[in-house]
């Protein structure tokens, strides 16, 4: 086999086996009517990829249709992970938050049972044209992987969501139609990317159609009826097997999007999509029209074909193993194909439904427990169980069980890139356990966990990934891999399973998490960003935490110039593996205003470690590890605040009350039961979070509470909230009303319109410079109609070749207080620590409130 040919295999090996097994921890145990709807998918050699740009535009309905009613392999690509976007159920934003969008879309795909991939483009926040997107993500970076995922993947059909022109209402969405045309002709010309045909052939799909709505052409139902260039389906099928409607499927699989508020009540009925033609061969009545999706269109397929049919023919659910003789047949005849893109994918697919008939159970455990006929979860691991460090050992514990009367012999277990081959030749009888435990040695060289597009720096715009067999999959591969040689009926049967993390919890029961590789030593300093409003010394807390046991060293602090810290490094020793001791460095900032960023170094056997280790942890989606760089910003500024506390109604989440300490403020988080007047008159200003008005239900009967305060002398800062979805229209003293007016560009021009009002005077004078060096965006959901008598507009602000937008700040004086609603993008701004920002905001929690010092 010749090198180009073998690097092929195994290019589509890692692309197919990442969608099956690395991304479920828990084992995958199907039903009886699963493993039906399964075998049915084994004759059907048909694929089609739905293409859009973020995660949640996806049209889960016809994803769910042709995956499991038409039984595509189906897969959905989107261009971005979602970084850019806001979140409803925590403080995750930017690169965390691509990381929980991104295991959100694969929790969808679950339910729809389709598969998902990505490019490198970062979703850097709105964008309003194409242009603008094409430029800051490298327009031929992101094309060719798009056409890498189609040579991969291999689509029969192309399906976009969004049109590509101003209609689609996003210039991230506008690009992922613009470049699925372009790769959909470049995906079969071996002169475009050829550096890929190193591991991948050329491909051509048969079409390209965009699934047509009344959002992008009104009346889309009438027109299709004489449009011959238009399909319309009804995709509201219901599947017998699964017990649900197509649209009911697709109700559970948008509801995994939690971050974004997307959970979905399922329909039932009829349900019409539309599919407009735009490339390759048009369609008369169906999507897959002219497309030979049998076993025919394999070169010696078709003896497989016909015994799988056999198989399905036979299949009984109280007895599913009866068939499995007739799979091995089906699976040796697999065997003897030339290898190819399908002969790959219907391996996994056949020996995933070979294992569900068998009943057979192979799981890799970390811990110290070793597996019994009386088999009991670990209920007391930690940290020393979930993971290790390169060049440490760890126990694993192997269970595997048959639960039929066909015979089944495990004859070994490798450990992937560990290298330990475990020769067995244990036969696995009907319903009796079987485990052992293994110490296993981690190779010094193995890499650490963590989402493999953040494990190098990048621009903003697009990750760098620089092996190419990463490029496309939507999770970072498992760990440590275990391979399970069987033999079933004598014939030779391979399942691969990842190394897990399992234990009880005394809630939830059985919980799984991934098992991972860490630093020996890894380190934290406290919060995103510190100020230093005044030419004095703060302390910076650090933690040194331990990978493994017996470590020690020194902890020292890398600071900008100009900034020094007292002293310059502390000792540490630490016995025990996941325990961890902190130390207080006095950090002097310079005379000058200097933003920076500091970072946090410990030193151990000779070598450098900079790396936190932070976890996203939600009950919908698997714990996510992630090691970025232990480093926060420093920023000395020129700031005075008038007030001392503060007030917090926290909306969708956000580190803003985190900001407000850093300055010296007292923030007290408030909710329903503090809503009266003796409680809120002790705040000298009161701020409402991002999104409250769409998320907090009691601001909705408490609000008016919030006014009386405001008219009492108080002062009420509303962040930026959402028009349509509202819970209460009433949350202004006077008449607002939200749009969707942005500015996108950070760098677009602000004009200060009343220069001398004292919100831009006092404490801090506030001029044109405090926009510089803003991140990602101006702000969001501006007001466009407002009470011009009673608000008064600061600001203008426009992106290129748009009018002036006026919304981003409005002040009212209501009663003997102020009512501030901004659109301003606060939320991102002092977390990045943006100088200019926090010298605004200080001024609008300020407002009323001036002193001699402050005027």
């Amino acid at each position: 086999m010749n090198r180009r040919y073998l690097c092929r295999i195994l290019a589509t090996l890692a692309f197919v086996f990442s969608q099956i097994v690395v991304l479920a921890q828990a084992p995958q145990k199907l039903s009886a009517a699963e493993i039906q709807l399964a075998l049915k998918k084994l004759n059907t050699l048909g694929s089609a990829l739905y293409i859009a740009a973020h995660p949640d535009d996806e049209n889960q309905v016809v994803i769910g249709y042709l995956s499991q009613t038409k039984l595509m392999n189906t897969g959905y690509l989107a261009l971005t992970r979602g970084d850019g976007g806001q979140n409803l159920i925590g403080s995750e934003i930017r690169e965390k938050l691509g990381v929980l969008r991104s295991q959100e879309l694969i929790q969808a795909r679950s339910v729809d049972g389709s598969k998902q991939f990505f490019t490198r483009a970062i979703d850097f926040g709105y964008s309003k044209t194409a242009d603008e997107t094409l430029q800051l993500w490298d327009k031929d970076k992101i094309l060719s992987d798009v056409v890498w995922v189609l040579r991969k993947f291999q689509p029969d059909v192309m399906i976009t969501r969004f049109p590509p022109d101003k209609r689609a209402g996003h210039g991230h969405h506008t690009t992922s139609a613009l470049l699925a045309a372009e790769a959909f002709d470049l995906a079969g010309n071996p002169e475009a990317f050829p550096e890929q045909l190193t591991y991948v052939d050329v491909w051509q799909p048969t079409r390209l159609v965009l699934n047509e709505t009344s959002w992008f052409t009104e009346d889309i139902d009438k027109i299709s009826i004489n449009n011959d260039s238009i399909l319309s389906l009804d995709l509201g099928v219901y599947n017998t097997l699964l017990g649900k409607s197509v649209t009911e499927i697709a109700a559970e699989s948008r509801s995994k999007h939690q971050s974004q508020g997307f959970g979905a009540t399922g329909s039932r009925g009829k349900n019409i999509e539309y599919f407009r033609h735009v490339k390759g061969k048009m369609a008369e009545d169906e999507l897959f029209d002219d497309i030979n999706t049998s076993w025919s269109r394999v070169k010696g397929g078709e003896k497989i074909g016909m015994l799988l049919g056999q198989a399905y023919t036979a299949f009984r659910p109280e007895n599913p193993s009866a068939i499995v003789p007739k799979l091995m047949e089906a699976s040796e005849a697999l065997n003897q194909l030339d290898d190819g893109y399908w002969k790959e994918v219907k391996r996994k697919e056949l020996d995933k439904v070979i294992k569900a008939c068998l009943g057979l159970y192979l799981e890799v455990r970390s811990g110290t427990n070793v597996l019994t006929r009386s088999f009991r979860s670990n209920t007391r691991s930690g940290i020393a169980e979930y993971s290790t460090t390169p060049g440490d050992s760890v126990v694993l514990n192997v269970e595997a069980i048959n639960r039929s009367a066909i015979e089944v012999k495990l004859k070994n277990v490798k450990l992937g890139s560990i290298g330990q081959d475990t020769s067995l030749n244990v036969t696995l009888a009907n319903n009796e356990n079987f485990g052992y435990s293994t110490k296993v040695l981690i190779p010094e060289d193995m890499p650490y966990s963590g989402p493999y597009w953040l494990r190098q720096p990048h621009d903003g715009f697009s990750f760098t990934v620089d092996e190419q067999q990463l490029i496309g999959l939507d999770d970072t591969p498992a760990a440590v891999e275990a391979s399970f040689e069987l033999s079933v009926n004598g014939k030779p049967l391979n399942l691969n399973v990842p190394v897990v993390y399992k234990r009880n919890d005394a809630r939830s029961g059985e919980t799984y998490r991934p098992f991972i590789i860490t630093p020996p030593v890894y380190v934290e300093v406290e919060g995103d960003v510190h100020v230093f409003a005044e030419q004095k010394a703060k302390p910076i807390q650090v933690k040194v935490k331990a990978g493994k046991s017996d470590i020690k060293g020194k902890v020292s602090l890398e600071l900008p110039s100009g900034w020094t810290s007292e002293p310059n490094s502390f000792d540490y020793a630490i016995s025990l593996k996941g325990q961890e001791e902190e130390f207080v460095f006095t950090v002097l900032p310079p005379e000058e205003q200097s933003v920076g960023e500091v970072k946090v170094v410990a030193e151990q056997n000779g070598k450098k470690y900079d790396q936190n280790m932070q976890t996203i942890a939600y009950e919908h989606i698997p714990t996510q590890t992630l090691f970025p760089t232990a480093s926060a910003q420093v920023v000395k500024l020129d700031i005075r605040k008038e007030g001392e506390t503060i007030g917090y109604i926290m909306g969708a989440g956000d580190e803003v009350p985190k900001a407000l300490e850093q300055i010296g403020y007292q923030v007290v988080m408030l909710d329903a039961k503090d809503m009266h007047e003796a409680e809120l008159a002790r705040y000298d200003a009161i701020m409402i979070g991002i999104r409250a008005y769409n998320t907090v239900d009691w601001l909705r009967y408490q609000n008016n509470k919030l006014l009386e305060y405001v008219k009492n002398g108080g002062t009420l800062i509303s962040q930026y909230n959402t028009g349509h979805m509202l819970l209460t229209q009433n949350f202004a003293p006077y008449e607002l009303k939200i749009s969707r007016d942005r500015v996108a560009d950070e760098k677009a021009e602000v004009r200060l319109l009343k220069k001398k009002h004292p919100l831009l005077n006092k404490p801090n004078k506030i001029t044109e410079q405090d926009f510089e060096n803003w991140v990602q965006e101006r702000g969001l959901y501006f007001p466009d109609e407002w009470d011009a008598k009673q608000y008064e507009a600061l600001l203008s602000m426009n992106d290129p070749g748009e009018e002036p937008k006026k919304g981003a700040l409005l002040v009212a004086k209501y009663g003997k207080g102020y009512y501030i609603y901004s659109g301003l993008s606060f939320f991102r701004e002092l977390p990045a620590g943006v100088p200019g920002a926090y010298r605004l905001l200080t001024n609008m929690l300020s407002i009323g409130k001036e002193t001699e010092r402050g005027k």
